[in-house]
């Protein structure tokens, strides 16, 4: 099992139906910068907390923990009573999994495979 103190907030996803639009708006009221990842991903830069803006309907934020052990994190959740709704992916920069806790909140777990970055 991991290690609770090992895991912690890391990244808000959210989703917006006009992305260049709401790019735009957190760039000028907020100075936030951007990364684009393809015409429908942005990660927001400079914001204090690490997070994206995804092209979409909208839907309830992500929360997005970090984890040092990916697998052991994915056995403590489970372990707790968590629905596993994505089992463990690779996407550019590292690999995650999504869970659904009792309450229903959509959540994610993830971990670099940059070798730099692993602990």
């Amino acid at each position: 099992m991991a290690d609770p103190r090992s895991i912690q907030i890391d990244y808000v996803e959210f989703t917006s139906p006009e992305l260049e639009a709401t790019q735009a708006f957190f760039a000028a009221a907020f100075g936030w910068s951007f990364m684009d990842y393809g015409p429908d991903y942005r990660d927001i830069r400079n914001a204090g907390l690490g997070g994206g803006i995804e092209r979409g309907s909208l839907r309830a934020p992500l929360i997005v923990l970090r984890a040092d052990n990916l697998e052991a994190a994915l056995a403590t959740v489970r372990a707790a009573g968590a629905e596993i709704t994505r089992e463990i992916f690779a996407f550019p920069g590292g690999r995650r999994f999504e869970f659904r806790e009792p309450g229903g909140t959509l959540m994610a777990v993830w971990n670099s495979t940059t070798p730099a970055e692993q602990p």
